[in-house]
């Protein structure tokens, strides 16, 4: 039997989720129901759409658009904050219902995965009739709603499931695309974006369609390997497979954009170490070093820069990688206001992997090993007791509301780590208090 898969997406999540614990906590109106959106977190310079409603879209209200940009398009629209938990927990729920129903899933976001509907085919009539009675189930069971695409390609279930919304099974196999995939517009083809839509069009490429019978050597010389990816996808070219075992991470970092603007290097460093913090920690619960890393700035103008460096032999501990990503930065920076910091690790190989050693290394050896042990307990504490059972002095109690492990504050689209000028202008970490 020729394989066959699914592409799940919720309607809407975030606005979904949000309305849905609303009116369980008592609130009369649904969301998902007037024009209202899931807004960033403005005092965090998130203030961007992350979710709108059907009702929504009748204004022209577009997902990543400025809060304030929808505010003029419907004056009387809704707004509520994210509250990424909630998404958290409810995904959680969504991919455990689905995983009893087909274990062979992949996750691809928080709130959409494929499936692989070859194994379980001799239970059900149909594919649509499959995918109908999951979209059913979840409706019942959880009260939001999904669209499943339904296809011999996992870019065509993709594509399917962006059809007609809510709550609709589409299908989008090989012998279709000409009927339902070419007369789309180009900018409705997956992976393509605002930058390569207008250079399709400068082209006259204008439909899907007209981006199939392109000659793919024009297009790669004008959109490189992108151009050639494209090509693919609008012929349905895609060989890929439902992937149920997450791909080994190739690398491990964390960002965060700042409440304010960073001026100085003090104001930079307790922003490094927080980020050196979650970064190492994700390192040692991977068992993984990494022997490069790298540190991203943004600024103010939205301009980026990124300074990479590698290590002699491999690392995990704060330490390193807070004293590296604040030698980085003195090594990049031009001193223009930043908005965005982040480090990065690359070239990952497991921690149990031998390193060549020097007769004269032994001592230090001893003490990457001793600091090692401490930095594992520590994770071990904040795993069980929380995040904030263990906290650096210098992020303790911060006037502007820091409080807690660094770690807590993930890089997300809309978490920032706040930031204060410590009392030193040292690079070393400061104790640690309990």
């Amino acid at each position: 039997m020729e394989r066959i898969i699914f592409h799940i997406d919720v309607n809407s999540a975030y606005l979904s989720w949000t309305a849905l614990e609303r009116l369980r906590s008592g609130e009369q109106t649904d969301l998902r129901l007037i024009p209202s959106i899931i807004g960033g977190d403005m005092q965090r310079r998130h203030g961007v759409v992350l979710a709108k409603s059907i009702p929504a879209r009748k204004y022209g209200i577009r997902t990543g658009e400025p809060v304030v940009s929808a505010y003029r398009k419907c004056p009387f629209l809704v707004s509520a904050p994210p509250d990424h938990t909630l998404y958290a927990r409810r995904s959680h729920e969504l991919m455990t219902y689905l995983s009893e129903i087909c274990p062979d899933i992949e996750q691809v976001s928080v709130d959409e995965c494929y499936m692989d509907y070859t194994p379980i085919s001799s239970r059900f009539p149909s594919p649509v009739e499959c995918a109908d009675q999951i979209r059913r189930g979840i409706r019942e069971t959880f009260g939001f709603t999904v669209n499943i695409g339904v296809s011999d390609r996992k870019v065509l279930a993709k594509m399917a499931s962006d059809f007609q919304k809510p709550d609709k099974t589409h299908t989008l196999f090989s012998g279709e695309i000409a009927q339902k995939l070419w007369p789309l517009p180009v900018s409705d083809l997956y992976m393509c974006g605002k930058s390569c839509t207008k250079t399709l069009y400068n082209l006259e490429i204008l439909s899907i369609g007209d981006l199939a019978h392109a000659d793919p050597e024009i297009l790669q010389s004008h959109l490189k390997s992108q151009g050639r990816l494209l090509w693919e996808y609008a012929n349905g070219i895609d060989d890929s497979f439902v992937l149920s075992e997450p791909a080994k991470a190739k690398g491990i970092g964390n960002s965060v954009t700042l409440p304010q603007d960073v001026l100085t290097l003090q104001d930079a460093r307790p922003v490094l170490l927080s980020l050196a913090e979650s970064v190492s920690a994700r390192l040692r619960a991977s068992a993984q070093c990494a022997l490069m890393e790298s540190l991203e700035i943004k600024y103010a103008d939205f301009t980026s820069v990124s300074h990479q460096t590698t290590f002699p032999e491999p690392q995990d501990s704060t330490q390193s990688l807070y004293e590296t990503a604040c030698r980085l930065l003195e090594e990049s920076w031009n001193h223009a206001p930043i908005r965005l910091l982040g480090i990065r690790t690359a070239r990952l190989c497991p921690v149990t992997e031998p390193v060549q050693l020097s007769l004269f290394d032994t001592q230090q050896t001893e003490r990457a090993q001793k600091q090692r042990r401490l930095e594992q307990a520590i994770d071990a504490i904040r795993l069980r007791y929380g995040e904030s059972a263990v906290v650096r002095g210098s992020l303790l109690n911060r006037q502007d509301g820091f409080k807690g492990h660094p770690a807590s504050h993930k890089a997300a689209p809309s978490e920032s780590s706040p930031v204060r000028r410590p009392d030193s202008d040292s690079c070393a970490p400061e104790p640690r208090r309990t």
